[in-house]
């Protein structure tokens, strides 16, 4: 009989403050990096308006219309909070 050993993963959050026209180029940024598992985008009050899980977007041609949602979703808001969940 042989055990497993697995691992817990961990993650960890950060936040960053940003107006609604450095939402998409923070977006991408943080797409680049490459640890990132998942982003929240809330709204100055903390509500959440839009998740998105990265390891779908950075697979295919998804990523073109994500941006495009964020970047109208950036024309509606003024400032916004990016919640970014690392692997």
């Amino acid at each position: 009989m042989s055990k497993k050993k697995t691992k817990k993963e961990t993650s960890s959050k950060e936040q960053f403050k940003v107006y609604g026209h450095e939402l998409v180029k923070k977006i991408k940024e943080l797409i680049k990096e490459g640890n990132v598992r998942r982003i929240i985008i809330k709204n100055e009050k903390g509500k959440v308006m839009m998740e998105i899980p990265v390891t779908f977007v950075v697979v295919g041609a998804f990523f073109a219309p994500v941006l495009a949602a964020i970047g109208a979703l950036a024309a509606l808001m003024t400032k916004c909070t990016i919640e970014v969940e690392r692997k």
